[in-house]
């Protein structure tokens, strides 16, 4: 299996060759948005080699591949259109929407491939311009003001203008036809076109419908969860399933007593009561009670009456035997 994909990248007119063969008499048109899509296909895989090209050499000195930058990326460009658009007349972008070029010059009904002049000035207009345009900015800034290289930097300015006015009007135009989205395509005169017969789909709004009535309903939880009161109802609960009974208020031995504190549990720190006979760590009951006006005791259901320190009774009796 290995082989034969290598066999496939490798081979120069056998990809268009078998398309020629299974090209039928008409072409069903290509999506506007596709031919878009696949435009942003192959803008991130140039930025994926790249960034995997210049891991490469990050553990070199920072800033060596700098002076080389336009020339390595234009390189690697040239590979990848080798192994794409020369080979199998389609980009990495297309090949994934099963889209590819087709020679709109020629009046056969059937699909004709990308001539091998057209592959190479597709190279040359895409590549070649990047790569221009990028390095323009050190050439013209090495020579002096008045020399010649110097003077047609304001004629390539008024070209590169001209042609991103060009762009934008041929982009209007492939808006309402449906045909050649860049310039390049429009000069080499090639299309896209789908590379197999596409099928009639049958669209079911089931899982649509699922996922809309799912939607809504997490919406409708996240707008509901902050209404509720999670501190009341985890108290309310614990006072339910875990009662103290034979407690009293007035019992207020029954505090010094108690060596937990009836939110988190631990060894009470600066014990601290609210008017039951629970103790409670002065961190814990303030802070809950900040957050819950309304808040009760965990363990016997009384609200907050009076946040007090806790009187502790010590016994010295085993200091004074001693």
């Amino acid at each position: 299996m290995h082989n034969r994909f290598l066999f496939m990248l490798v081979d120069d007119t056998g990809g268009d060759q078998r398309f020629m063969e299974d090209g039928s008499s008409t072409l069903t048109p290509v999506l506007r948005i596709s031919q878009l899509d696949a435009f942003e296909l192959d803008t991130a895989l140039e930025q994926l080699v790249w960034s995997q090209f210049t891991q490469c050499f990050q553990h070199f000195k920072p800033g060596h591949l700098t002076p080389f930058e336009p020339e390595l990326k234009a390189f690697l460009q040239l590979l990848l259109w080798r192994f794409t658009i020369y080979s199998q007349s389609a980009t990495v972008g297309q090949a994934l929407l099963n889209i590819r070029y087709k020679n709109d010059l020629s009046q056969a009904q059937k699909y004709q491939p990308m001539s091998r002049q057209q592959k190479l000035r597709y190279a040359v207009f895409n590549i070649g311009e990047k790569w221009l345009q990028e390095r323009s900015h050190s050439l013209f800034l090495s020579c002096p003001t008045e020399s010649v290289i110097h003077k047609a930097r304001h004629l390539f300015t008024f070209l590169n203008g001209f042609m991103k006015v060009a762009s934008l009007l041929n982009f209007l135009v492939f808006l309402q036809k449906g045909r050649f989205p860049t310039l390049t395509e429009r000069f080499l005169g090639v299309r896209a076109v789908f590379s197999r017969p596409q099928s009639v789909r049958e669209v079911g709004f089931e899982y649509m419908n699922r996922e809309l009535l799912w939607h809504g309903f997490a919406e409708f939880l996240i707008f509901l969860f902050p209404l509720i009161n999670t501190r009341k109802l985890k108290s309310s609960i614990c006072s339910l399933f875990s009662p103290l009974e034979g407690l009293r208020v007035s019992d207020a031995s029954q505090a010094a007593h108690c060596k937990e504190c009836a939110l988190c549990g631990e060894w009470p720190t600066m014990p601290h009561t609210i008017g039951c006979s629970h103790v409670f760590c002065y961190y814990c009951v303030k802070s809950n009670a900040i957050a819950d006006m309304y808040l009760a005791c965990p363990k016997c259901g009384m609200e907050v009456q009076k946040i007090e320190p806790v009187k502790l009774h010590i016994e010295m009796t085993e200091f004074h035997e001693r």
